[in-house]
Parts: structure tokens; C-alpha cells; sequence
């Protein structure tokens, strides 16, 4: 079998796409989730400082710690991000080996 490099790449493209559109809901999800956990715990902080109820140093306090909480959130983000790209690489690497084999496999 002839191998042709344009038409495996054109392979190749399409399975790292579909991989990465396959997990891209999971990555969005996520974002909400950790966003949206958030909401009630920020809104009453707010409305605490605003009101009065809470000084400003104890606010920028809590801030500073609702920062490094999302940070380390978004550094999980971080990881599932790196595995989506692992398996659409692995998806793309597995389309050019097979494409291989088929060229140096007699009929």
C-alpha cells in the first residue's frame, strides 16, 4: 500500500480535533463548577464589606485567600487540560503508526 503523508496528517488533524472538541464541555464544565461555588460565599463577602459588617483588611484578607483557592482550581484545569492534549496526541501518534504498518504490511 502507497503511503500518503498529506492524507495521514489530514488524519492526524482530524482525530487531535475531535479529542480535544470531545473534551472541551468537560474543560467549560469545570470552569463553571469552580465559578460557580464561589458565587454565594463571594457575593456575601461583598455585601458584608459593603454594608459594613466586615472591615477592609479582613476583606482583603479573605480575598487574598479566595485567590490562591481559585488558583489552585485553575491549576486542575491545568492538569485536564494536559490530559486532553496527552490522548489527542497519543489519537494523532496511533492514526500515523497504523498508516505506517498498513504501507509496510503486504495485502
Amino acid at each position: 500500500m502507497k503511503f500518503d503523508i498529506d492524507e495521514v496528517i489530514k488524519q492526524m488533524i482530524g482525530v487531535i480535533k475531535d479529542t480535544v472538541d470531545t473534551d472541551s464541555p468537560v474543560l467549560k464544565e469545570t470552569a463553571n463548577i469552580f465559578l460557580s461555588a464561589k458565587k454565594e460565599r463571594l457575593g456575601q463577602l461583598v455585601a458584608f464589606r459593603i454594608s459594613g459588617e466586615i472591615n477592609e483588611q479582613f476583606f482583603a484578607s479573605r480575598m487574598a485567600d479566595e485567590q490562591l483557592i481559585l488558583e489552585s482550581e485553575l491549576h486542575a484545569m491545568r492538569i485536564i487540560t494536559k490530559a486532553v492534549a496527552q490522548r489527542a496526541a497519543n489519537a494523532a501518534i496511533d492514526v500515523l503508526s497504523k498508516a505506517v504498518l498498513s504501507a509496510i504490511t503486504p495485502l
